[in-house]
């Protein structure tokens, strides 16, 4: 179907705006997790390029396209979002902002917060002032979430937060967390857990980061001792945090999908390929055939993902099809790093060698089928919630 004459206008004005507003430094894709914009207190731009690129698309409302204009998107409908990705990676731009805040809690906070925690935490996700960590696993709470255990007692104003995350991901860089606190201990454990907003500045709030064989420490512990936390920082209902972390749950599920999609540097994953082949083609048949089907696998991964978000801007939501998703960029991105590794030969084993640190990229692969729901979960989430199939 052609477009409408709005939907004409829209794409001349914004390809008018990135080809004036987008730094040439700023059109290489970002390829690797160094170049991300995390924003935040802590975070130090690369570049004079990379803040002012920031800072041009928050004024416009393009690190959160799709946000109404009150809480700093630009307010974009479904159709003009279509296009803004486009318009985006046709000159290979780099994602302004990326954050927990933009992928799961700002999605919370629109359905679930109220008009004044919207005002007061939107804004600062979207300029990239606040970097937000997500507080969800415990030693004893992974994979069966609703048991967490840290403890809020209610003390008036405020709950008394005690206990422990683990794999709390990159906790010692952010400002704030989203975490899941028990605040009844004799409801049944779906039943008394509430959804909590912690400054990291708390008094009795520590972290320690976990090293990972990659050799990076993007996960860390969370500790909470006597922690503070005014009552105003709940999110949804009292003992009804279950139902905002269901919730956030479907949508960091949709957020690692897309890692399925990922392109090195913006270019097609054969070229890359290509360049370990030493410029002259992949000559390996069946590298060559791998290469192909993941590309196009990568190609219907993207397309998916756009019915979905079609069907949930329609109000059908996405549900627990997230999980589906989830698994297929998972399990995509980690075939995609496999095929690199091939590729690459002896050179890929070095960690700072000429092709980077591809060894530790393809080893933090390993995570994807752990973090935001293993991959055996989401495979009994799809069996039984949307294939239907007998327990």
């Amino acid at each position: 179907m052609p477009e409408s004459t709005d939907l004409q206008e829209f794409r001349a004005d914004l390809r008018a705006w990135l080809e004036q507003n987008c730094p040439p430094e700023m059109r290489d894709g970002a390829a690797s997790e160094d170049d991300i914009c995390w924003g935040g207190k802590q975070f130090r731009f690369q570049s004079d390029a990379q803040k002012d690129w920031l800072e041009r698309c928050a004024a416009k409302g393009y690190t959160v396209p799709t946000w109404p204009r009150d809480y700093g998107g630009a307010g974009l409908t479904r159709d003009q979002e279509k296009i803004f990705h486009a318009e985006m990676g046709r000159i290979n731009a780099r994602p302004p902002l990326q954050s927990f805040g933009i992928w799961m809690l700002g999605p919370a906070l629109l359905h679930f917060g109220t008009h004044e925690q919207k005002l007061q935490y939107l804004p600062p996700i979207a300029r990239g002032d606040i970097r937000w960590c997500q507080g969800y696993s415990e030693p004893g709470a992974g994979s069966d979430l609703a048991s967490v255990q840290t403890r809020g007692e209610d003390r008036g104003d405020h709950w008394l937060v005690n206990g422990q995350k683990v794999w709390t991901s990159y906790a010692d860089k952010a400002d704030w967390i989203f975490a899941l606190v028990r605040t009844d201990r004799e409801a049944p454990k779906h039943k008394g857990i509430s959804f909590l907003l912690i400054d990291m500045q708390s008094d009795g709030v520590s972290t320690r980061p976990i090293k990972l064989i990659s050799g990076a420490s993007p996960f860390c512990e969370t500790f909470f001792d006597d922690v503070k936390v005014p009552k105003s920082q709940i999110v949804g209902e009292e003992n009804r945090g279950w139902d905002v972390a269901k919730y956030l749950l479907t949508h960091e599920r949709e957020m690692i999908s897309g890692g399925g999609q990922g392109l090195q540097g913006g270019r097609p994953l054969g070229a890359v390929l290509a360049e370990d082949a030493g410029g002259h083609g992949l000559t390996d048949a069946t590298l060559r055939a791998a290469a192909m089907r993941c590309e196009v696998d990568a190609l219907a991964i993207g397309l998916t993902l756009e019915r979905y978000k079609d069907k949930a801007e329609a109000g059908g939501g996405v549900g627990d099809a997230s999980a589906m998703l989830k698994y297929m960029g998972t399990e995509l991105n980690k075939q995609r790093h496999e095929l690199l590794m091939s590729a690459g030969g002896s050179d890929a084993l070095e960690w700072d060698g000429p092709l980077g640190n591809r060894a530790g990229d393809w080893l933090r692969t390993k995570a994807n089928s752990i973090e935001g729901g293993t991959s055996e979960v989401m495979l009994s989430i799809v069996s039984r919630r949307v294939l239907g199939l007998p327990g």
